[in-house]
């Protein structure tokens, strides 16, 4: 098990992207949170399997999207975290 902390900059509030991306993730069967930053990007916080990280990852970035992602993401960044034995389900967060 795995942690991934992905922020996305671009156009991405305000379009559907947190519910887009938290419909991906549990698909996945990925646990975590997807949340809007004062900064104007979208960071999605999900653990679980690498294969599903991976796919996630690509999903969230791919230009153009294959999945009908809403929005433009335009930048991003992904840092691996401590697992957070905490998480439960994926949720909107803020």
């Amino acid at each position: 098990m795995e942690h991934a902390v992905i922020r996305v900059d671009g156009y991405v509030q305000g379009v559907g992207f947190r519910w887009w991306a938290m419909g991906l993730a549990r698909e996945l069967g990925l646990v975590g949170y997807a949340q809007n930053l004062v900064d104007g990007r979208v960071e999605v916080s999900a653990q679980g399997s690498v294969e599903a990280l991976g796919t996630l990852i690509r999903a969230l970035i791919e230009q153009p999207t294959r999945r009908g992602r809403p929005g433009r993401v335009t930048d991003h960044t992904v840092d691996w975290v401590p697992v957070d034995s905490s998480l439960r389900g994926f949720g909107i967060r803020g």
